[in-house]
């Protein structure tokens, strides 16, 4: 393979785009036209960027994918309805893959409580499957539910 080969998409150069209020005003901005799958992806790495157990250098790879969340330029415009998002998702999974051994039922949690807080009660086949791995069985799930 050539080693000059191109990424498609450089996430590591939207990491300077991200913080916490471009973050935050983003979600609110768009989270019922994101929809709950973004959203969610969006809180799981959220709280993984604040885990200190998380080693700096591997956070840049959650910064660059909330970069590119949060910036309204990207390869597929925010403003297409039904495909407007699916960029946005795609790089807030390939984040949550290549971070996925740094999940926590802790960091999970926070994410769904904060999911709750603005969609009510949800669906859980909504982001049923998102995570690259669950860090809990069903059962562990429903005996803290």
């Amino acid at each position: 393979m050539d080693k000059k080969r191109k990424k498609i998409i450089d996430f590591e150069e939207y990491r300077n785009y991200f913080n916490d209020p471009k973050l935050w005003n983003k979600i609110k901005k768009v989270a019922k036209k994101a929809g709950i799958k973004v959203v969610y992806a969006t809180l799981v790495l959220y709280y993984m960027s604040r885990d200190p157990s998380i080693p700096a250098k591997e956070k840049l790879k959650i910064y660059g994918a909330l970069g590119y969340f949060i910036l309204p330029t990207d390869f597929i415009p925010d403003a297409l309805m039904g495909l407007g998002f699916t960029d946005d998702l795609a790089a807030l999974i390939w984040a949550l893959y290549t971070m996925s051994g740094h999940i926590t039922p802790e960091i999970e949690h926070k994410a769904e409580q904060k999911l709750r807080e603005w969609f009510g009660d949800y669906d859980q086949s909504e982001i049923a499957g998102l995570l690259p791995m669950s860090t809990e069985t069903e059962e562990e799930k429903t005996s803290t539910d």
